[in-house]
């Protein structure tokens, strides 16, 4: 990893020691999902053939397979997935909105209540893991939220089975509707439905840059589903003075680059001895890590930078804007405050990134690639929509009404004041 001094960057160089992989190559998704909009589930059955190399007959999973896989789930899994649960669900319910009810002026009154979305897809990656944390990190708020129709689509494992950790975690978060099928083809499936797949209003879930380019196309479509965020290849950064351990920091970073190869991790420290203990660390742990060869590949994106003080690493950070930050540092929740940009914060040595991945209850679906400086991670009202109701009795409108009035004659709208005049003037123009 290279190691660089801060203070001896220029604006320029700066930009582009923080700038990410550009790995990501523009995909064209056009062709799937027309075909999926236009033949349903036959097209799913030709690209599950041609991507995944599994000739299917149905698509959905019978729910007797998903009680199964439960019952047949080691124990010590069942109990790791049931923690995991505990956590999620409290700290999403702790996030159910309220009604919200003001009086704006005597006789106006303005509500906002929350209502769950009618349908949410819930897209789950596939690859060497079944990742049972993204599954419950999308399916556990939706059901939090009230969401009556979870709809969840993963690609298929070689022998045209959904991997039984998977379909237990399903079973456990009660979701009866889990289909396999992955890619761009799946989100077109749940952007417009097929004859077995139900349309849904909203798609949630991280996936490749198929997925990724699937998820923007449909959603920029005239009555199209909303998608949870922008997504892109996972990304940590480090803040670690001189009482910060090499060894945590090492493991943190190490964590997330075996991801992807398209990871980015970066570490921000105080002084280039720390830097160089950091660098020798990395290098025994790697050696022995099983996915050796992609963390390998990810740390050649990464970065090791020297700052002189605290206001040189909140800029840093502020900057990159980070999916992840770990501060490890001194008194570390004292740069909450400064901590503008960022998706999850990990503070002090006893906070791993990987709690917050699995079971401490925070949501791991995370804006990378720089999308924290406008975009949250996931909370229980990403789940949710909100209306907005007003009241007015007559006094309310006879105080209100000639303000509206006003502001109608500015923009030239005689219907919109006349709304209002002739209630006053008991129908009189």
């Amino acid at each position: 990893m290279q190691v660089l001094l801060w203070h001896t960057l220029d604006i320029a160089q700066r930009e582009s020691a923080l700038a990410r992989p550009s790995g990501l190559a523009h995909v064209d998704v056009r062709a799937i999902l027309k075909n999926v909009r236009e033949n349903g589930d036959e097209a799913l059955f030709e690209y599950t053939r041609k991507f995944d190399g599994v000739a299917l007959e149905s698509l959905k999973v019978p729910n007797a397979d998903l009680k199964s896989a439960w019952d047949e789930l080691p124990e010590a899994d069942k109990t790791a997935l049931q923690t995991a649960k505990a956590n999620i669900e409290a700290f999403h319910t702790a996030q159910m909105p309220k009604t919200i009810t003001q009086e704006t002026m005597p006789g106006v009154v303005c509500r906002r209540e929350p209502r769950p979305l009618d349908s949410a897809g819930l897209y789950v990656p596939g690859g060497t893991a079944p990742l049972v944390s993204t599954l419950m990190m999308l399916a556990i708020p939706a059901k939090i939220a009230g969401i009556a129709k979870c709809v969840v689509t993963t690609p298929p494992q070689k022998d045209g089975t959904i991997n039984a950790a998977l379909r237990a975690c399903a079973y456990l978060c009660g979701i009866e509707d889990i289909y396999r099928v992955g890619g761009a083809q799946a989100i077109a499936a749940l952007a417009y439905g097929t004859q077995s797949i139900p349309k849904t209003v909203k798609i949630f879930g991280p996936g490749n840059a198929y997925v990724a380019a699937a998820k923007a196309q449909v959603s920029m479509e005239m009555g199209g589903p909303a998608i949870d965020l922008p997504a892109g290849p996972s990304e940590a950064m480090v803040l670690a003075d001189e009482d910060a351990n090499p060894v945590f920091v090492a493991a943190d970073m190490l964590a997330q680059a075996e991801h992807d190869a398209l990871a980015q991790v970066i570490c921000v420290c105080r002084s280039e001895n720390f830097a160089a203990q950091l660098q020798t660390e990395i290098a025994l742990q790697l050696d022995t890590l099983p996915r050796k060869d992609i963390t390998a590949q990810a740390l050649k994106h990464g970065r090791i930078f020297v700052v002189e003080n605290t206001e040189d690493m909140l800029e840093i950070v502020n900057t990159y804007a980070p999916e992840h930050l770990i501060v490890q540092v001194e008194n570390a929740e004292s740069l909450m405050p400064e901590i503008r940009n960022a998706g999850s914060v990990f503070l002090g040595p006893w906070t791993p990134e990987s709690v917050g991945d699995y079971a401490s209850g925070t949501n791991h679906t995370l804006p990378t690639f720089g999308a924290a400086r406008a975009y949250s991670g996931l909370v229980l009202e990403s789940f949710m929509k909100f209306i907005s109701v007003q009241t007015l009795s007559r006094t309310g409108l006879e105080t209100l009404g000639p303000t509206v009035e006003r502001l109608a004659q500015m923009e030239g709208l005689e219907a919109h004041r006349r709304a209002v005049s002739l209630r006053l003037s008991g129908g009189n123009t």
